[in-house]
């Protein structure tokens, strides 16, 4: 008996030649369209050459910040440079996000107000800890004439973590949960280690929420821009967790972020082998199948096109921003 008999029954219930069946997806698409994610850098928007150099990054997102990093006294400095770069544009296929001042602060309403209305790629909510915060942050966009937005939410509190199931489902315009970690950390009274053993619970919670609701998720910042041998090891560690991608504070980080979150050769050699093999063993009516070795299911297979496919969406964004 081969192995693919044994793999599937077993004995002699394999004996006969059955007829070709069509294995149903175990789970439902995501709700939103997959876009890659790997290296989402936070730009102060008080800074227009940071702007500008964005244009010129190889970097998946980038998130004009007009929130955390902007100091006080230069926030309507901050937002009109920020609306000026939208106005412009320039940004190719890279995403951009504007992350601005929570909705019920002095800046907020502002905000919102001026950015909207240029339809940047989503806006990102900062500190919501509950359903009922992020519908009052999307009434407030509505308000100002966002309607048409999708948004982002940080999670970066103890209780936005603990209510991270509701709110990743709050609405069917968020697109993506941004871990806070570092005020997360000091909320915790936690050390920064390079095991990130204070923050796995925090990590996981949420990425189980997220994907519960179809999101994507991306890990938080690593402060240290000097050593990049432990940011490495975070951008793994996140992405072996099931992060879509790294925040990231300085263009030095995006090489290493992006190389974390590419498919490899090997996986992608291995994804096209799993694929054709199980197309041959539905056509002979078999519900699963062995590659190298190891049983192949319909998870696996599900697994496999999702590799290929962000393949194909890196390889394509790559070949546009060529000269």
């Amino acid at each position: 008996m081969n192995a693919l008999a044994t793999a599937e029954a077993g004995g002699d219930a394999c004996a006969t030649n059955p007829a070709p069946v069509a294995q149903a997806s175990r789970l439902q698409p995501p709700p939103h369209p997959y876009r890659p994610r790997r290296s989402m850098l936070y730009v102060p928007a008080c800074v227009p050459r940071f702007l500008a150099k964005g244009r010129e990054l190889p970097v998946d997102t980038l998130i004009f910040d007009l929130e955390e990093s902007v100091l006080v006294a230069r926030k309507l400095e901050a937002r009109r440079n920020a609306a000026a770069a939208l106005q412009e544009g320039g940004y190719g296929k890279r995403e951009v996000v504007v992350r601005v001042n929570r909705h019920d602060s002095a800046w907020g309403l502002d905000d919102l107000t001026a950015i909207a209305p240029l339809s940047p790629d989503a806006i990102l909510f900062p500190r919501l800890e509950s359903r009922q915060e992020v519908l009052d942050a999307l009434q407030a966009l509505d308000a100002a004439g966002g309607a048409h937005l999708p948004i982002m939410v940080m999670i970066e509190t103890p209780l936005a973590v603990l209510r991270a199931e509701e709110i990743a489902g709050a609405s069917a315009r968020i697109r993506c949960l941004v871990m806070g970690t570092s005020d997360l950390t000091n909320e915790l009274h936690a050390r920064i280690t390079s095991e990130r053993l204070p923050m796995l619970y925090s990590l996981s919670h949420c990425l189980l929420a997220a994907r519960a609701h179809g999101l994507a998720i991306v890990d938080g910042v690593h402060l240290d821009m000097k050593d990049m041998t432990d940011f490495e090891y975070a951008c793994r560690m996140s992405r072996d967790l099931g992060f879509d991608g790294k925040s990231i504070i300085h263009p030095d980080q995006i090489a290493y972020a992006n190389d974390a979150f590419t498919p490899r050769p090997a996986s992608i050699e291995r994804a096209r082998k799993i694929i054709a093999a199980w197309d041959v063993a539905n056509a002979e009516g078999y519900g699963v199948t062995v590659v190298d070795g190891r049983l192949v299911e319909t998870l696996h297979v599900e697994a496999a096109r999702r590799t290929l496919m962000i393949h194909d969406m890196i390889e394509a964004s790559a070949t546009e921003a060529q000269p």
